[in-house]
């Protein structure tokens, strides 16, 4: 019997001896209902409060940390920007595959590319892990109600959702979209189906951008967070279960549609040019990228080379880029403020996540899919009531793999034991204190050219060591950059600096043979 239980019956048995003691009985009757009214009611609250967090995930693609919060002068992002005064930011966070599909199964897997083996789109992961335990699928696992909606897993280019993680289908929405007449004058466009797991052979590019006057709402990201708004609406009515909530935005993908309130917060004229547009001085060839996502979009040149775009051109990238930041910045503090509104936010922890960066002309290279500074540092904030103290910020190397081990500490959960290959370390202990330190580098990787470039980054440097997987015989080639001066790589000084290179050639050796590329998924 529980306490209440005890005192209910103790409350019981003393109306019974008052009763046959006492011709009042009827009036200490009464009281004794009153009291045990009381305690059942206070045992029925305490039931129906979870015992465990809530959890909520955002995800934004192709968002570098052109935030406020990271001292970009340019970004108006008052949202994320107060988000990030009540949790701590991360300011040496990395992705581990600059690409979406990859990046998105580091996250919710927990592993590195190099160590399940997918590299690409086209591969779903239970293909190879059909017993792996995603993230959300975990807290499931232990309670949690689990939802999500927008993109969460990439889903595309023959790359699927996995519903064995969710408590409820997952709720899908557009990534390439277009709302003006004039910008779907050729009809369906490759990207549109590519993104919709259609072939996109014979199709026509899509618009680099529009920017047409309408709602929020007329683009994905505004549905999506009006869905997120009124599920967390539900959720709050549903106290006696926690939950997983994952919403994923879609902004600053290209194409950079979005409304023409949000170009309007920037002066094209006055926005910064890239301050260098050539290659690094000995970088090896299949090191760099010019084309790929950027030319499957009209007026980009078909075939991009090295050759920088106009400063028009640039111009009108950057400014529709930061346009779908501001986009996006608006969406997630009506969330963020929805969640704070229903009291949520008390028992709620909060990640904001990038899925990698992103290059705006600079070195010549647009989008992602290198080895590059510009194409991993990603913003990483959390907030977690109760623990550490808001508004801080960790120069802490971190991993995207790291956020699946620090959720399940933060929420309380057992450590994970998963058939998956797992990477992660929970950097729980670095939100209760900046200064503690759990990694001493991030690991990232990419392949090009047939050669895997693995890499890491350390407080000052990154080596990337490229090798053909399987090839223990062929010389690696190396490109080792200091970013003291900067974040961009201006020279290859692997050759110049033998000694640091030595040290951290070490260091990647200690990581575990790299998988190779897992065979292309049957289309589901």
């Amino acid at each position: 019997m529980n306490v209440f239980g005890k005192l209910a019956a103790a409350i019981n048995m003393n109306i019974a001896n008052m009763k046959r003691r006492n011709a009042g009985f009827k009036k200490l009757t009464a009281l004794g209902a009153v009291g045990f009214a009381l305690l059942a009611g206070i045992s029925c609250a305490m039931a129906s409060k979870p015992d465990k967090p809530n959890v909520l995930l955002i995800l934004v693609d192709d968002l570098r940390p052109a935030l406020g919060t990271y001292g970009d002068a340019t970004a108006l992002t008052p949202h994320i920007d107060r988000f990030a005064s009540k949790g701590m930011r991360f300011d040496r966070a990395y992705a581990n595959q600059a690409v979406c599909a990859p990046s998105r199964f580091n996250l919710l897997l927990g592993s590195r590319s190099s160590s399940s083996g997918i590299y690409g789109f086209g591969q779903n992961f239970r293909d190879y892990y059909p017993d792996a335990v995603t993230l959300p699928q975990y807290f499931k696992q232990h309670g949690y109600r689990t939802e999500s909606m927008g993109k969460v897993f990439h889903i595309g280019h023959n790359t699927y959702a996995d519903q064995d993680s969710w408590s409820v289908p997952h709720h899908k929405e557009l990534v390439i979209e277009y709302v003006d007449p004039e910008s779907k004058k050729e009809g369906f466009t490759r990207e549109e189906a590519l993104f919709s797991n259609q072939l996109a052979q014979g199709l026509p590019r899509g618009l680099a951008w529009e920017s047409p006057d309408v709602a929020d709402d007329a683009y994905a990201d505004g549905r999506v967070a009006q869905r997120a708004v009124e599920r967390l609406r539900d959720l709050k009515s549903q106290p006696d279960q926690p939950f997983f909530l994952a919403v994923g935005f879609a902004r600053p993908h290209l194409p950079f549609s979005v409304p023409q309130k949000y170009w309007d917060l920037y002066d094209e004229d006055r926005l910064p040019l890239p301050g260098r547009t050539v290659r690094p001085e000995g970088a090896p060839p299949y090191a760099v990228k010019y084309g790929t996502e950027i030319d499957q979009y009209a007026p980009i040149p078909e075939k991009v080379t090295e050759e920088p775009f106009t400063d028009s051109l640039t111009r009108k990238l950057i400014h529709g880029y930061y346009a779908g930041v501001s986009y996006v910045d608006a969406q997630i503090g009506k969330v963020l403020d929805e969640l704070a509104a229903l009291g949520l936010d008390d028992n709620t922890i909060v990640v904001l996540w990038g899925d990698h960066g992103y290059l705006l002309g600079e070195m010549g290279m647009w989008t992602k899919h290198v080895n590059y500074e510009l194409a991993n540092h990603i913003p990483l904030i959390i907030s977690a009531p109760g623990v550490g103290q808001p508004g801080t910020h960790t120069a802490q190397l971190t991993e995207t793999v790291d956020i699946y081990p620090t959720l399940v500490e933060l929420a309380g959960l057992p450590v994970p034991q998963v058939p998956q290959p797992f990477d992660g370390l929970s950097m729980a202990p670095v939100l209760k204190d900046p200064e503690a330190r759990i990694r001493d580098h991030a690991y990232h990787c990419f392949p090009r050219g047939g050669r895997l470039g693995r890499a890491i980054r350390t407080d000052r440097y990154r080596l990337v060591e490229w090798q053909k997987i399987g090839n223990a015989t062929e010389t690696p080639q190396y490109e080792l950059y200091d970013y003291q001066d900067g974040p961009m790589e201006v020279r290859n000084i692997a050759n110049e600096r033998p000694e640091v290179r030595k040290t951290l050639q070490v260091i990647l050796a200690r990581h575990p043979v790299p998988m190779p590329a897992r065979p292309q998924s049957p289309r589901h």
